[in-house]
């Protein structure tokens, strides 16, 4: 029987030094919460819990392709509609937009669309792909020729992780009865929308306050000796001026066994 992973609670959300300006004076914030690939809404209800037991009033859209939606074939034009329409129906404004690995490629396109509406804009060990740039363009070569092979032998244009892969990259840091909890929770991810290139000219015209948040063990994108890949500083310092926060975790675990201390990383670069 699966005995899930148990929350790490620490003394003070920051181990090793103290921040205690954010214990006594939160300033609250309206946060929406984009998921990355492999993942739905509830990959942030962990979360999503923690920022809103400190104040803050939070929102979690689901987008094409994910949750209940059973049509796969989408762009990441469609998915840039869902998050725009569920933010403008729910008449949002001044908020702070965080999104999480693929998650940060739909922050880009929001961003360009309903600019007036946000706040800041956070990416969490998120992709900053240039003006041209698929997701796909940012994975090592090795890495990408395998999202091909493993496109080319699905029969409906989906992705599906093989373990090695997710345990020894994305949830490096767990358990290995946890990761393999997490792995076999994970849906398969609509392939298009990764190999689409974006025209992102406009993203880069916007003045838009950024922050980037970077744990320390994610690797699911490898960092290599050149440089040439990675969270950053190799797609963050494409933001220009940004606002660096760092923490320890990997890129899927760290949600679930320490939701506090991400939230805590998430208001950091959310704040004023």
């Amino acid at each position: 029987m699966f005995v899930p992973y148990p929350h790490v609670h620490y003394p003070h959300p920051w181990p090793y030094f103290v921040r205690s300006s954010y214990d006594f004076q939160p300033t609250p914030l309206t946060i929406v919460l984009i998921h990355g690939s492999w993942a739905d809404t509830s990959f942030w209800d962990e979360i999503a819990a923690e920022l809103r037991q400190l104040g803050h009033t939070v929102y979690v859209p689901e987008y094409a392709g994910h949750g209940a939606d059973p049509n796969k074939a989408v762009t990441h034009a469609m998915i840039t509609k869902s998050v725009v329409d569920y933010i403008v129906s729910h008449n949002l404004r001044n908020i702070v937009l965080v999104g999480h690995s693929f998650g940060g490629t739909i922050v880009q396109k929001v961003a360009e669309q309903i600019p007036d509406r946000i706040r800041r804009m956070v990416f969490w060990n998120a992709f900053v792909l240039k003006d041209g740039e698929s997701a796909a363009d940012e994975f090592p070569p090795a890495g990408r020729d395998m999202f091909l092979e493993l496109r080319k032998s699905s029969p409906d244009d989906t992705i599906k992780l093989p373990f090695p892969v997710f345990r020894e990259n994305f949830a490096n840091t767990a358990s290995f009865e946890f990761a393999s909890h997490m792995y076999h929770k994970a849906p398969a991810e609509p392939a298009g929308p990764l190999f689409e290139k974006l025209d992102l000219k406009k993203f880069y015209t916007l003045s838009i306050p950024r922050s980037y948040v970077n744990l320390t063990e994610d690797i699911a994108i490898p960092p290599q000796a050149d440089g040439a890949y990675g969270w950053h500083p190799h797609m963050s310092s494409r933001l220009g001026l940004f606002r660096y926060i760092q923490g320890v975790g990997d890129h899927f675990s760290t949600a679930k066994t320490d939701p506090r201390s991400v939230a805590y990383r998430i208001y950091e670069a959310g704040r004023d």
